[in-house]
C-alpha cells in the first residue's frame, strides 16, 4: 500500500466515534445544501443528550432540521447564513439567528477567524490514486471550512460525484466515515403558466454567446426552456441544476465564449436529480470552484456578456428589491444575488435580471408595490438594479429617473393593481 492509503485506513472510524469528538460549546459548520453530510449530521443529533449549546453554522437547508426543534434549544443553537423551510420558524422564535452576509464573503468568515471553527462536517468523493478527494457538489464555503476548522470529519460517500477543480488530501482529514448512499435530490419543478410567461420575457434578453448565472426553480427552468434557438451559451454561476443538461446535449450550451474558463461550466455548488449528478461525475467540461472565486465580482465581472437571473419577493416603485425577508421574517438569505448583480454590471455586455410574479399566489397582493412591507430589508439597492421582469413585461431601470422607474414598474404590475400604484406614486411624488 502507498503511504496515503495507510493514512486513510488509520482515519476510518464509526460515525459514533467521529461525532464523539464534538464538545459542548463548539462551533460546527455543515457542508452546504445537497452536499450536507447526512450521516454525520443525524449522528450529531442522536448524541444531543451529552451536548449543550453547540453552534451549528450552514447555509441552504434541504431537510428537516431537527436541531432547530424547541426541545433541542439547550443542546443546539443554529447560526443561519441562509434561512429555509427547516430553519425559518426557529429564527422567528429566537432559537436560531441569521447572519447577513454575501455568499462570496462567507469563506472569509472562517479564514479570518471572524467565525472561528472548531469542527467541519463535510461530504467528499472517494479518493483518487494519489489520495485526493473531490468536494463534489459542494465546494462553496465548504472547502474553506475544511481548511480553517480545528477538526475535519468527512463522510466519504461512494455516490458523491467526482468533480474537477477542488480537492482535499487524505492527510488533511482527521476522521473518515465511509458511506454508500444517495445524495439529496431536488425534483425538477413543474412550471406554471405565469412562470412560462416570465421565462419567455427573460429569454428575450438573452443573446447568443451570453454566459448565464441562474438559480433553481420554476422561473430559471422556464427561461432555459425558451433558449433552444440560442447559440453558444455559457455557464458561469454559483449553482446550476438539471435544466442545463438538455441544452448542453443539444449543443446550445458550449461555453465557447466563456473567456475566463473556456469550454467549462463554472459553478460552486449543485442541486438537482441523479441525472445532474451523473452528468457532472468525472465530466472534464465541469469545474467547481470556491464561492469566493465564482462570485467574486472582480472575477465574474470579467466574464463577457454575463447575464444574471435572480428572483425577488417584492420590488418597490423606486426599484428597491427585497428578496430575503417577508416583513420582519427572515425568509431566505442574500445568497449570491448582489454578487452577480454587480458582476453583471461590470461585465462587458452584461445584464442583471430580477424576475418575480406580479402577485402572490392567490392574486390578492401586488409584488410590485409602492412601499416594501414593514420590516422588509433591501437586498439589491435601487442603485444596482437593472432589469425587472414579470409575466407582464420587462422594465429597464438603468439610468432612469424615479418617475420613469415608477412608470415602467407600474406597466409590468398586474393590471388589477396599476391604478392604486399610480395613485400611491402620485402621493409619494407630491410629498418629495
Amino acid at each position: 500500500m502507498t503511504k496515503w492509503r495507510d493514512i486513510y485506513s488509520q482515519k476510518i472510524t464509526s460515525k459514533e466515534e467521529a461525532i464523539s469528538n464534538i464538545k459542548s460549546g463548539n462551533r460546527v459548520v455543515f457542508g452546504h445544501a445537497a452536499g450536507e453530510p447526512i450521516v454525520l449530521v443525524d449522528e450529531l443529533v442522536k448524541q444531543k443528550d451529552r451536548l449543550q449549546k453547540v453552534e451549528i453554522v450552514h447555509m441552504v437547508p434541504l431537510r428537516e432540521c431537527q436541531y432547530c426543534l424547541p426541545e433541542m434549544e439547550q443542546n443546539f443553537y443554529h447560526n443561519s447564513l441562509y434561512a429555509g423551510a427547516g430553519t425559518r420558524q426557529a429564527i422567528q422564535e429566537g432559537r436560531a439567528d441569521y447572519t447577513p452576509i454575501y455568499f462570496s464573503e462567507i469563506p472569509r468568515l472562517f479564514r479570518d477567524n471572524i467565525l472561528p471553527l472548531d469542527v467541519a462536517l463535510i461530504q467528499l468523493s472517494p479518493p483518487d490514486n494519489n489520495g485526493y478527494m473531490s468536494f463534489g457538489i459542494s465546494v462553496d464555503y465548504t472547502m474553506q471550512a475544511a481548511k480553517s476548522a480545528k477538526i475535519v470529519i468527512a463522510e466519504i460517500n461512494n455516490q458523491m460525484p467526482r468533480t474537477k477543480g477542488a480537492y482535499i488530501h487524505t492527510s488533511d482529514i482527521d476522521y473518515i466515515v465511509e458511506t454508500d448512499r444517495s445524495l439529496i435530490e431536488i425534483p425538477i419543478p413543474k412550471i406554471t403558466e405565469t412562470e412560462e410567461k416570465i421565462g419567455l420575457n427573460i429569454a428575450s434578453l438573452v443573446t447568443d454567446q451570453a454566459n448565464l448565472q441562474l438559480g433553481i426553480g420554476g422561473i430559471p427552468d422556464a427561461a432555459l426552456k425558451f433558449l433552444q434557438e440560442k447559440k453558444d451559451l455559457g455557464i458561469h454561476t454559483e449553482m446550476f441544476s438539471d435544466g442545463v443538461v438538455d441544452l448542453y446535449e443539444g449543443g446550445i450550451i458550449t461555453n465557447k465564449y466563456n473567456n475566463i474558463n473556456p469550454s467549462k461550466f463554472t459553478a460552486t455548488f449543485l442541486m438537482g436529480t441523479k441525472i445532474l449528478y451523473q452528468f457532472v461525475d468525472n465530466n472534464p467540461d465541469v469545474e467547481m470552484h470556491p464561492v469566493d472565486y465564482t462570485n467574486n465580482i472582480m472575477i465574474a465581472g470579467k466574464v463577457n456578456n454575463l447575464i444574471s437571473i435572480n428572483s425577488a419577493l417584492q420590488v418597490d416603485l423606486f426599484g428597491q428589491v427585497s428578496a430575503d425577508t417577508l416583513g420582519y421574517q427572515q425568509y431566505s438569505g442574500v445568497g449570491g444575488q448582489v454578487d452577480f448583480v454587480r458582476a453583471s454590471s461590470l461585465s462587458p455586455g452584461g445584464k442583471s435580471i430580477i424576475a418575480l410574479p406580479s402577485t402572490n399566489k392567490n392574486k390578492t397582493l401586488s409584488r410590485i408595490t409602492s412601499k416594501l412591507k414593514e420590516g422588509s430589508c433591501i437586498t439589491t439597492s435601487r442603485n444596482d438594479v437593472h432589469y425587472i421582469v414579470t409575466e407582464y413585461g420587462i422594465a429597464n431601470l438603468r439610468g432612469k429617473t424615479i418617475s420613469q422607474r415608477a412608470k415602467a414598474l407600474i406597466n409590468i404590475a398586474h393590471p388589477n393593481f396599476r391604478g392604486k400604484l399610480e395613485k400611491d406614486f402620485n402621493k409619494i411624488s407630491g410629498s418629495r
